[in-house]
């Protein structure tokens, strides 16, 4: 069987939500699905064991696998047909799904856990995760509903390190059995300038010289795709304006959104750019964080 799907429970609502997300997504590539849950308590040297005073089933470590009991019968009431293992791992949250995700095909988790404080729109592991993980990370966000319809919105920016979540989004819509809405933002100060038409004034464009080449840029970005894909329709959106707004907008008709980790306007050494961590706080729909091959080496 192929590299499991990965999701991360802590005992939350939010937790279980992820945990039928990730069902579905075990099902449609037909693997596995591995549940994990970070067990913190050992390193904090405290009893683990039933209280001689208490009932049998009481404990710490009892608690921590009946949690992850709990989400796996969640996972095959979701998706009977999916083999779904359950673990405890024994530490921090953070560096526990990021080893994880060495051995995973996805990761996915829920936008806020038990650890959030109150009022925060995103929480440490997902924001860590899409950061530090070794595989696409999906946050699942808005009403958390596996089976949302819509098209998967793909950030396009032309940026190398975009290519690989263009990549995945295909797929995923080739999966979902949906279309592709590829949508690209750009303004006059970002936008790259194309050569001058005519050599005598190099500094001058052309009227609208901007916006084709904006269009140029979208078109060699999904260049070849729509042939490896023939079964997925493809939407195309150029967009003067703000990439995060625009993406934000279009995450509210969509089923996903996939966007790179970082990109073109990144500054070196950021792990996440602000349109993945804008669409992290406010999509209205589950968001998937693609970094390059190189970033997750």
């Amino acid at each position: 069987m192929s590299a499991p799907v990965l999701v991360g429970v802590d005992g939350s609502a939010e937790g279980l939500a992820a945990v039928a997300v990730a069902a579905r997504e075990a099902r449609m590539r037909g693997t596995g699905l591995r549940i994990v849950h970070a067990f913190f308590w050992p390193m904090m040297r405290v009893p683990l064991e039933p209280s001689s005073m208490g009932p049998p089933e009481g404990g710490l470590r009892n608690q921590a696998e009946q949690l992850v009991a709990e989400a796996v019968r969640h996972a095959g009431e979701a998706e009977p047909g999916v083999a779904a293992e359950g673990a405890v791992v024994t530490g921090d949250t953070l560096p526990v799904m990021a080893e994880e995700s060495r051995s995973a095909a996805l990761a996915v988790v829920g936008s806020r856990g038990l650890g959030a404080f109150a009022g925060l729109l995103l929480g440490s592991t997902a924001v860590h995760l899409a950061a530090h993980g070794h595989c696409p990370v999906l946050v699942v966000r808005g009403a958390g509903d596996p089976a949302r319809e819509g098209p998967v919105v793909a950030g396009v920016d032309g940026s190398p390190a975009g290519d690989a979540a263009i990549e995945f989004a295909f797929a995923e819509a080739a999966l979902r059995g949906t279309g592709i809405l590829a949508v690209h933002a750009w303004s006059p100060w970002k936008a790259e300038v194309p050569p001058p038409q005519d050599p005598a004034a190099p500094y001058a464009s052309g009227a609208g010289d901007l916006a084709a080449n904006e269009e140029r840029l979208l078109a060699e970005a999904l260049a070849g795709r729509q042939e490896r894909y023939p079964d997925v329709p493809v939407d195309r959106r150029v967009l003067r304006g703000g990439p995060r707004e625009a993406l934000i907008e279009a995450s509210r008709e969509a089923a996903l959104v996939v966007v790179g980790a970082r990109g073109r306007g990144g500054f070196t050494g950021m792990l996440l750019g602000s349109v993945s961590q804008a669409l992290l706080h406010h999509a209205d729909c589950p968001v998937a964080v693609v970094r390059s091959q190189t970033a997750r080496s």
